[in-house]
């Protein structure tokens, strides 16, 4: 593999105008990237994976929103956390993911719009990775929040400048406000890429839903 075939699908993916080309994309993507994140030392499934285990009983079905290619389904199956559904937009990542056998369920749905969920679905959510740059909107938290039960979790990490400068932080402490979900949890920012691929910092997050 090489460094700059590795950069030049971080840089489509993270230059993507609109879903269509994030979806093509990662379908490009898919063969590759799960090797990619592991020689990275892609550090962000295991801190959430992390406040899974801290907030989240492994008794309940969780929504893992944005799957990719499966990587956090091994992690959260080895904690114990069996009845797993995910979703992501591109079916070159669900294939990937279908083949871990990790996942009861896997969905082609879109962050940003309605999840073809029932309300109060799920124990929980957790999302990795999806609250970049050019990415799944703040606005795909209402869809969150409304397929959760009182009670359960959300968890997921966002870049932090993203958090800063893209309305996150804004959204974040509005449905706060609204009482619709309490921070339990902020992590320090931290590099999600130790091998300093790219610069930025990510934060991860647990709300409880009300």
């Amino acid at each position: 593999m090489h460094d700059s075939e590795r950069s030049e699908r971080l840089a489509r993916v993270y230059s993507a105008r609109n879903n269509q080309e994030l979806a093509e994309g990662y379908d490009e993507w898919s063969q590759e990237y799960e090797g990619d994140m592991i020689s990275l030392g892609y550090a962000t499934p295991a801190v959430a994976a992390g406040f899974m285990g801290r907030y989240v009983p492994p008794d309940g079905t969780i929504l893992d929103a944005g799957v990719g290619t499966g990587i956090l389904g091994d992690t959260l199956k080895v904690l114990g956390y069996e009845d797993l559904v995910g979703i992501d937009l591109s079916e070159g990542m669900l294939e990937k993911a279908r083949e871990k056998g990790a996942y009861r369920e896997l969905h082609r749905m879109v962050l940003g719009e309605r999840l073809s969920f029932d309300d109060d679905r799920f124990a929980a959510t957790i999302s990795v990775g999806v609250f970049t740059t050019g990415h799944a909107p703040p606005e795909s938290f209402d869809e969150l929040v409304r397929v959760v039960r009182s009670g359960g979790w959300a968890i997921f990490s966002v870049r932090d400048d993203v958090y800063r400068d893209e309305g996150f932080q804004e959204k974040q402490e509005s449905l706060e406000k609204e009482g619709k979900w309490r921070l339990a949890q902020m992590s320090d920012a931290f590099q999600p890429f130790p091998t300093g691929e790219t610069s930025h910092m990510n934060l991860v997050f647990a709300y409880q839903i009300s």
